[in-house]
């Protein structure tokens, strides 16, 4: 008889949580927007964890070689990405789910319940004084990684293998030009915009690949930090890679809709804190000024490639449930556009495709 998938995880977390443990419940949860899928598993005995999550990585490509953008590896991984960076993140004291057990050719993973409260779920309702002390949690777990992460560069964590570079950054430029102007139904963009646009856009990725980088999440969002102990928490870590430390800023306070909740003028305190902040750890003072131009140009870059990603999981995955944030996530782009002379022009050019541009 073939076994199920309830079945291996049944056996899976006996193996990790003790051969007593009766699972009460097993639950599927959202899926993001990878091939992966979760579920919670609630528990009984109370020797074992309340409850636990179970990752199941598709069977096909339980190891990938990387984020299909990246493709660096030129052989196959031994082991997870996830696991790698799992490894190097606890090591320096980032607050990571704890792994119950591990099998990877199996494709499962037992790891640590950090509950269902994101920190987008957090600071719903709060004052503005709460939301910016939550991001003020988050900027500092933040700076643990990108500072204490970098110090420890440790060649066999893949994260130190890859880099936003120019040719990284202009793969996703050209995803959004593919998926948000020439592929999008309903619209179609002439050579000479698409021309025009990666001019710019290819100033823009050399601009931002002349910075010097450090440990980079890559995806650390709202969405990605979890609120748990009263503490903020990190999840979906394992696309981490080296790029300038504004990158993960732009994302934290850029992604989606946080925008509804991370007023301009909360962002701008939210800058000056992560700059005395490190300033304070490094001893190295930034200059506000250059590092709010490389933070504008860092987020305008993800905003772009966000676009043209929920479109791409749209048309290419089936996956329409992005899309909703597309609209927000040009009216911020037209925004902070318009805050740079060399970005200004690019407004023009999009407003021909985007109504949320005019």
């Amino acid at each position: 008889m073939t076994e199920t998938l309830e079945d291996i995880i049944a056996d899976k977390i006996r193996a990790a949580c003790g051969t007593a443990t009766q699972i009460v419940s097993l639950a599927p949860l959202a899926g993001d927007a990878s091939s992966r899928r979760y579920f919670r598993a609630t528990l009984a005995p109370a020797k074992a964890p309340a409850s636990v999550i179970v990752m199941a990585l598709p069977a096909e490509s339980p190891l990938p070689l990387s984020s299909e953008e990246l493709a660096v590896f030129k052989e196959p991984l031994n082991e997870l990405p996830f696991l790698n960076l799992h490894r190097f993140l606890s090591g320096i004291g980032a607050r990571v789910p704890r792994l119950h057990g591990r099998w990877e050719k199996e494709g499962i993973l037992i790891l640590e319940d950090l509950g269902d409260t994101a920190l987008w779920d957090k600071v719903q309702g709060l004052s503005e004084q709460e939301i910016l002390a939550w991001y003020q949690r988050a900027i500092d777990e933040l700076l643990l990684i990108q500072i204490d992460g970098t110090k420890a560069r440790d060649e066999s964590c893949i994260a130190f293998q890859q880099r936003f570079d120019y040719r990284l950054y202009m793969w996703e430029f050209e995803h959004f030009l593919e998926y948000g102007l020439e592929k999008q139904p309903g619209t179609t963009a002439s050579k000479k915009t698409l021309d025009e646009l990666h001019v710019a856009f290819a100033g823009i990725a050399r601009r931002l690949d002349g910075e010097i980088p450090c440990l980079n999440h890559r995806d650390y969002h709202s969405w990605n930090l979890m609120v748990h102990d009263n503490a903020v928490a990190v999840i979906d870590f394992q696309d981490a890679l080296l790029a300038p430390p504004q990158y993960d800023l732009a994302s934290l306070l850029n992604d989606r809709i946080t925008d509804t909740v991370i007023s301009p003028p909360l962002e701008e305190r939210l800058l000056r804190y992560y700059m005395e902040q490190r300033g304070a750890r490094t001893g190295t003072p930034f200059v506000a000024s250059a590092f709010r131009e490389i933070y504008l140009l860092s987020a305008i870059q993800r905003d772009l490639k966000v676009v043209g990603r929920f479109w791409y999981l749209d048309i290419v995955k089936g996956k329409p449930g992005y899309k909703k944030f597309i609209p927000g996530t040009l009216r911020r782009l037209k925004r902070n556009l318009a805050r740079l002379p060399e970005t200004e022009k690019i407004i023009s050019v999009l407003a021909e495709h985007y109504g949320e541009m005019r």
